[in-house]
């Protein structure tokens, strides 16, 4: 269980945060010089240098992401202009890739972070520019509403890349997409031109991803733990029955992948912050807004309460709650996670998701009068960023093109590099890992300079 520490604020972490933006910088340099645009999207690291690995284009909108964000931090304009003119010439593509879930992780990053520094006045205003920017975000929100399987309730979901019958977690975090389309004034039309609201997309897929990817301790099996989080649910096309979890990079469909667990608690979280700001009248034909936010707050506390509990006092997860080494490391919930173990590895990218949700839960339950647990949450994700500001976490090593060390990407499909002398994967980085450990780090700096408050859906 985390130890959290109570006394920690964001200004105690300037000092660390300073440093971090240094080595960041380094990194976005030494990637750019290295993965040219037109080669292979970087995804994860091998001895310290980004590769690629064809699954899915995923992560090209965290590399240029993470520019803007550098420059969003730092004021510095070089890399603005990196981001700005990759984005432009590089991210089109993913604006009408109807083959995944991912447009929130791409598009959203980059045509939407670059929109919001234009609401904000960070960037100069252009008419041009912002009709760019709010037509791709309009694009990306429908498409990716589009990919939309029917459940036997009549209600729906976004599909995974797996194919309509797979709901996975992880596109809880791309509902941004729909979110700031919708805020935009746009739909989807279908047959007929029939309209089809974002918005009510949107908190569709999320009640269902609360309701059958997310345990609530109600006797739903012998694996019922509140806040435990399937990657994946399973239905039957033909009539829309959900059959049953499952996972792709999880251990097993009953324990819980913690990268999966952290999706949902940021997706939940900023939702929240997200539902706060549209009028009660928007909500209605959704449910309405009791109902709608009782059911995404259940679901961001109890798994956000299951991360705190289930892992180690630092802060940071193994990558599996149910992974079959940890048996061999004893009491591991007791001590802080130890990512050069024998047995099973831990995963720093769930962390540097969990932090931000934590954060972010605790803002909105602050606003909401809930001062208990938000202190709570908030002291949390404090306290897990904390841990991921120091070694053996921050990369020190300017030949590592990598910001944040120890994450992971597919343990079960063994594509994470294991170096020579060790058992299991460490000490490598992550384009996902990198570019949220960037986010949380804006956030809190944010927060600690009392800046603007740090949302993917910017000034209205």
């Amino acid at each position: 269980m985390i130890d959290i520490d109570q006394q920690l604020t964001p200004a105690d972490l300037l000092p660390k945060l300073q440093r971090f933006w240094s080595v960041s910088a380094q990194s976005i340099d030494s990637i750019e010089a290295t993965c040219l645009p037109g080669s292979p999207t970087p995804v994860f690291t091998v001895a310290g240098r980004y590769t690629a690995k064809s699954w899915s284009e995923w992560t090209q909108g965290f590399q240029y992401g993470s520019a803007i964000l550098q420059f969003d931090a730092t004021d510095d304009p070089r890399f603005l202009e990196i981001g700005r003119s990759r984005t432009v010439s590089n991210m089109a593509s993913h604006l009408t890739h109807v083959g995944v879930h991912d447009h929130g992780f791409n598009n959203v990053s980059t045509y939407g972070s670059l929109w919001r520094l234009m609401n904000e006045g960070r960037i100069d205003e252009n008419r041009w520019e912002r009709d760019f920017y709010e037509l791709a975000l309009k694009v990306t929100g429908a498409v990716q509403a589009a990919r939309w399987s029917v459940t036997a309730d009549g209600s729906g979901y976004i599909y995974s890349f797996n194919g309509p019958h797979s709901l996975f977690i992880d596109t809880m975090r791309s509902l941004r997409a729909l979110a700031v389309s919708h805020q935009l004034g746009h739909r989807l039309m279908a047959e007929r031109d029939q309209p089809v609201s974002l918005l009510k997309r949107l908190v569709e897929h999320a009640t269902n991803s609360a309701r059958f990817n997310i345990w609530y301790d109600e006797d739903r099996d012998a694996y019922d733990v509140r806040g435990r989080t399937a990657h994946e649910s399973i239905f039957n096309t033909n009539n829309g029955d959900y059959r049953c979890p499952s996972t792709q990079q999880g251990y097993s469909a009953f324990s819980t992948w913690t990268r999966g667990l952290a999706w949902a608690m940021l997706g939940f979280a900023e939702q929240l912050e997200w539902l706060a700001t549209r009028d009660d009248e928007e909500l209605v034909a959704a449910g309405g807004r009791d109902v709608v936010e009782a059911t995404f707050r259940r679901a961001a506390c109890a798994t956000s309460d299951f991360y705190i509990e289930q892992t180690p006092t630092c802060g940071i997860p193994y990558w599996d709650t149910g992974a079959p080494g940890l048996a061999c490391l004893g009491d591991y919930l007791q001590r802080p996670a130890e990512p050069f173990n024998r047995y099973e590895p831990v995963d720093s990218s769930a962390a540097a998701i969990a932090a931000q949700a934590l954060i972010r839960l605790g803002a909105y339950l602050k606003a909401q009068g809930q001062g208990d647990p938000a202190v709570r949450y908030t002291q949390a994700g404090l306290t897990v960023l904390n841990t991921l500001l120091n070694e053996p976490y921050l990369s020190t090593d300017p030949e590592h093109q990598g910001l944040l060390l120890h994450s992971v990407y597919h343990r079960p499909n063994g594509w994470d590099h294991i170096p020579a002398g060790q058992s299991v994967p460490c000490n490598e980085s992550s384009m996902w890992g990198d570019y949220h450990a960037r986010e949380a780090a804006l956030y809190v700096g944010r927060l600690a300079k009392q800046e603007p408050y740090y949302t993917f859906f910017g000034m209205s």
